[in-house]
């Protein structure tokens, strides 16, 4: 997943135009962009939209986002969601691998009840939007089958730390919110599961976003939040392998095959050992899955 668009559950209008929106996944929210009086009211609007596209034939991947498992909202969420199959939920404010298990369990009781194969949902969770977040984000790594990502946010982490802001005059990310970036993208490496980078909220300034989706990709990650359709080309591109990267990777990978038990190779005077030659594989890997 290059780009995760988030979509509010309470607006048909947006949730179509997500749709059509070329993302790679849809995140259909129950959480920030919904108020408390409409909360209800959103989780029949998700089912029936959840419903609806995950029976089409061509769709973006369906998430959903609860309410975090401290609200008192999160069953309600979920017993609303599960039955209409969605391929994944997003877990806010997660802390850590207990958290993972304990959404775990109760995506299997709802899958169960539900008729669905034990871990048919998958977790994507957001690893640092509190200050104790920080601390556990090496318990992920085998807390459940079901994570298949982590992402950040640095928005509910300023809140709780009592920060002004979180990014600077430049637009640039403070130092607190940087080094939050570089947890998810080593927790999420540690867990085995795709690091996803935050969201851009300026997101009508394309450059910015080019920028921060340059970052990402040279960083590491591999998929980045979306909070507008305009958003998800520029994401998509970015985080595409071009076709000069594929062909330096197969070069690389031809230039071991072609000398096999060797730790390093050259090529055009320049030398390649081992951890290029995984990084080369895994990008050969990911421009096969995103062409098909």
């Amino acid at each position: 997943m290059r780009s995760l668009l988030f979509v509010p559950a309470d607006s048909q209008k947006k949730l179509d135009k997500g749709l059509g929106s070329g993302a790679d996944a849809l995140i259909v929210d129950l959480e920030d962009s919904i108020v408390p009086d409409r909360k209800a009211a959103a989780r029949g609007a998700a089912a029936e939209f959840v419903k609806a596209a995950v029976a089409r034939a061509q769709r973006p991947r369906i998430l959903v986002r609860i309410n975090g498992l401290t609200t008192g909202l999160a069953d309600a969420d979920l017993d609303a969601v599960i039955p209409a199959q969605p391929d994944a939920i997003m877990l806010p404010k997660a802390e850590g691998g207990p958290s993972i298990i304990h959404l775990d369990a109760k995506l299997a009781v709802r899958e169960a009840l539900s008729g669905l194969p034990d871990g048919h949902v998958k977790i994507v969770a957001l690893a640092t939007e509190t200050a104790q977040s920080l601390f556990v984000a090496g318990t992920y790594r085998g807390s459940s089958n079901r994570l298949t990502g982590l992402t950040w946010g640095a928005e509910d982490l300023s809140a709780d730390l009592g920060a002004e802001a979180n990014r600077g005059a430049d637009g640039r990310f403070l130092e607190p919110y940087r080094f939050a970036r570089i947890i998810c993208l080593t927790a999420a490496s540690a867990a085995g599961v795709q690091a996803i980078d935050t969201l851009s909220v300026d997101f009508r300034n394309e450059a910015a976003l080019r920028g921060e989706c340059e970052e990402a990709r040279r960083d590491g990650f591999t998929g980045k939040l979306a909070i507008h359709p305009a958003q998800v080309p520029i994401i998509n591109e970015v985080l595409t392998p071009t076709a000069e990267a594929v062909a330096h990777a197969q070069a690389v990978v031809a230039a071991f095959d072609a000398a096999p038990g060797a730790g390093t190779v050259q090529i055009n005077g320049v030398m390649f050992d081992i951890p290029h030659l995984t990084r080369a594989k895994n990008l050969l890997a990911r421009a096969r899955t995103l062409a098909g």
